[in-house]
């Protein structure tokens, strides 16, 4: 499935984004990628070297393993969309400024509203201040499931902490064993309808005949 008309407009608008100091330092803005609409998102915090230089979320070492993750579910890229808080690299990797996150928090806004999912995969602490803030520390939180209307957002380590820490790899398979659990319950198709009992004088009626 291809991005809507829509999606590829607000992906031109990050491209050219001046509304934070970043577009001074980055190689280009990395909107997200995926179809549209999608029945889960993933958002992460911001791009690093290797996204700031390709142009699209998660194609580093933490990309590899997020791929890794999702055929675990039996899924892949091009069944999600991806993006991130921030749209543009900050140097060196370091942490998302507030006035950063705020300045890119309209697109992210918007591309929840054009993408529909059913379920947001939130990756990292950062990410999870921006889109659940007071819902606790990441490592309290993670693979819980919180509703917010028809959505439903579920913290998740970030790969690439799982990258400095293997400890928690175990901790994003066995979250991303639940988050399975979680889409097919969200995405099973609705029971059929049961049948209504006919009324009693009906089915007086139906012997009369």
């Amino acid at each position: 499935m291809i991005p809507s008309s829509s999606l590829l407009r607000l992906h031109e608008t990050i491209r050219s984004c001046k509304s934070c100091g970043l577009h001074a330092t980055r190689t280009q803005a990395v909107p997200g990628v995926g179809p549209c609409p999608a029945d889960l998102m993933i958002v992460g915090e911001a791009p690093g070297f290797n996204e700031d230089r390709q142009g699209e979320p998660f194609v580093g070492a933490a990309g590899k393993l997020l791929d890794t993750l999702l055929a675990r579910i039996g899924l892949s890229r091009a069944d999600v969309y991806i993006t991130n808080v921030l749209k543009c690299r900050p140097p060196m990797n370091r942490d998302p400024m507030p006035n950063e996150a705020e300045a890119c928090s309209p697109y992210l806004s918007q591309q929840l509203d054009l993408i529909k999912p059913k379920a947001v995969l939130i990756l990292g602490r950062h990410a999870l201040e921006r889109l659940m803030p007071g819902q606790g520390s990441i490592s309290r939180i993670h693979g819980s499931l919180i509703k917010r209307g028809d959505v439903a957002y579920i913290p998740l380590y970030h790969p690439a902490a799982a990258l400095h820490n293997g400890s928690l790899v175990a901790d994003l398979e066995r979250d991303f064993d639940q988050v399975k659990r979680y889409l097919d319950q969200l995405l099973a198709p609705p029971p059929p309808p049961v049948p209504v009992a006919a009324s009693k004088q009906e089915s007086e009626q139906l012997r009369l005949l």
